[in-house]
């Protein structure tokens, strides 16, 4: 399942996505990891969580990014969330323009059984989105 918390930035969502990963490995099955484009949250998060600071990573296009989720899935068979802080900040292209990652990543998740987590700057979903919105 896919998950996306969409708000202004400076709205506290990083907060909120770091609290429900900490809440999210205390019952997790699996292993979850945590996707973001600086180091700041490593700190704050349990360190059972693995942390991956993408811009250790060329990861601006889409393609590159995916292959970097299949990477992760396929280095460890027991993950079963991700947490992506700040999606557009990692991936450079428009909220609009999102629709074929946004298929790409709904259908890892159903062959995968992954949860998704992702936050994203902005007020305004476009439509194929709004089903993911929490």
């Amino acid at each position: 399942m896919i998950h996306v918390f969409c708000n202004k930035r400076g709205s506290g969502k990083t907060k909120a996505l770091i609290n429900l990963a900490n809440e999210k490995v205390l019952d997790s099955k699996g292993h979850v990891v945590y996707i973001d484009d600086d180091k700041r949250p490593l700190l704050e998060l349990d360190r059972k969580i693995r942390f991956i600071d993408t811009g250790d990573f060329d990861l601006k296009h889409e393609e590159s990014f995916y292959g970097f989720l299949c990477g992760v899935i396929s280095e460890d068979y027991d993950v079963d969330t991700i947490f992506i802080d700040g999606l557009f900040n990692i991936v450079d292209m428009d909220i609009k323009d999102a629709a074929h990652l946004f298929y790409s990543l709904d259908k890892l998740t159903k062959k995968n059984n992954i949860d998704f987590f992702i936050n994203i700057n902005g007020d305004e979903v476009p439509e194929f989105m709004k089903q993911y919105v929490a």
